[in-house]
């Protein structure tokens, strides 16, 4: 055993030695390794930065909640023609769901509109994302409030012209002023505000960006100017079940009181699409799958680059040193030990080539954090993939140098050495 560790450190030793002494060269090899790490890391990292966003965009949300649309969220086999002669989802539809559906804990409506301006004394912010919705939406999606509540059913079956701001938009108007209890103009009326939000940070699948630069307001003061059938405006259905039920039973219970509500006849298609969150966030998880494995496929061939680039560097590190290798051999070193001198000299490498390309992308986690206000996370698990595909390289990259190097005859190494 102490045979092998002595022969391991003086195999490290005559590796790093060779390194110090040919340091043009030792970088020139560092380079593709370096490359083909970055590469690859970069996109696991982005990737799982992108994912974990996502994920935790969708948290305050039950994956069973059901959103009840005239438009698909995905593919559809109806043709497109057909689907645009839906009937849009109405107040009164919700009004009769809330009113008969079991085993539910909220149902909410939701307009999406044009984005607005709004305006407070000589502030304004223009392109606002508005969010008209019915009062169990904040159950339903679980918000946070930095200061203020979210309005009251009372104040949502009214229509009452109360506003619940973003932190954002809240700051971009007022500043370090405390927004409650003032007013805003927008759709040419006066809001008084009765709640900011808590800072959440860009959302990934926000329609306007996310909570933050987002104006929440009572549907029914949309439905009150605009009507149900404005172009303008478009709706949908969120039905929040209750937890343990059956999903597919309360999607046959839905289906069939809104088909019965809106008189479709039998043998009639649904004029309707029934979308759980579920199916989205498996869509979004395919998907991103998808962009992982391409990612990887194309880092694969900067990997390969820094690889050729390793075994070229190490058949010329064989061919200097041959006479260095037969005058070892005549002295009594093994073939053990030539094979483990190049076989470390190129894991070493590619290792040094590793920590450089994982802390780059260190740097520009940092930096893109910092600048993007999107957390790039390099995380453990990238940081052990970096460092065992660096160390994979090497070997496979050193194997047939360090071979042929100790399977030189040492009077023939000596000879073609001089």
């Amino acid at each position: 055993m102490l045979l092998y560790l002595r022969l391991l450190k003086e195999s490290f030793a005559f590796a790093m030695n060779a390194l110090r002494n040919n340091k043009l060269r030792t970088m020139l090899s560092l380079l593709g390794v370096t490359i083909g790490i970055f590469s690859i890391i970069a996109v696991l990292a982005a990737v799982d930065s992108l994912d974990r966003k996502i994920k935790a965009d969708l948290s305050t949300l039950d994956k069973n909640t059901i959103y009840l649309t005239s438009r698909s969220f995905g593919p559809s086999d109806i043709p497109r023609w057909k689907r645009d002669q839906f009937p849009k989802v109405n107040y009164e539809e919700y009004q009769y769901l809330k009113n008969s559906l079991n085993n539910v804990e909220d149902v909410c409506f939701q307009y999406f509109t044009l984005n607005q301006t709004l305006k407070y004394e000589a502030n304004t912010v223009d392109n606002v994302n508005m969010v008209p919705v019915t009062a169990e939406f904040t159950d339903i999606q679980r918000m946070e409030f930095s200061s203020g509540r979210f309005f009251n059913e009372s104040e949502s079956n009214s229509g009452k012209q109360v506003v619940v701001l973003g932190h954002d938009i809240a700051e971009s108007l007022f500043g370090n002023i405390d927004p409650i209890g003032k007013s805003i103009r927008m759709y040419g009326q006066e809001f008084n505000i009765i709640g900011i939000t808590k800072k959440k940070g860009e959302s990934m699948l926000g329609m306007g960006g996310g909570d933050d630069v987002s104006a929440f307001l009572p549907s029914n003061f949309l439905r009150r100017i605009y009507g149900d059938n404005n172009p303008k405006v478009s709706a949908l259905i969120i039905i929040k079940p209750e937890k343990g039920i059956d999903i597919e039973a309360l999607k046959g219970e839905i289906t069939q009181k809104l088909r019965a509500f809106r008189g479709v006849k039998q043998g009639d298609i649904d004029n309707f699409f029934i979308s759980v969150l579920s199916g989205f966030t498996d869509l979004i998880d395919s998907a991103i799958g998808q962009v992982r494995i391409g990612g990887i496929l194309i880092s694969i061939l900067s990997f390969l680059v820094g690889g050729f680039g390793i075994a070229n560097i190490m058949f010329v590190s064989v061919k200097e040193r041959t006479s260095l290798i037969g005058i070892q051999k005549s002295l009594g070193a093994k073939n053990k030990f030539i094979l483990l001198q190049f076989l470390f000299e190129a894991i070493i490498l590619c290792l040094i080539g590793g920590i450089i390309g994982l802390f780059i992308v260190w740097l520009l986690a940092m930096l893109m954090t910092n600048v993007l206000e999107f957390e790039f996370v390099l995380g453990l698990n990238n940081i052990i993939i970096g460092t065992g595909l660096s160390a994979v390289v090497g070997l496979i990259s050193g194997i047939l140098p360090a071979i042929s190097a100790s399977k030189l005859d040492p009077v023939e190494a000596i000879r073609s050495g001089q």
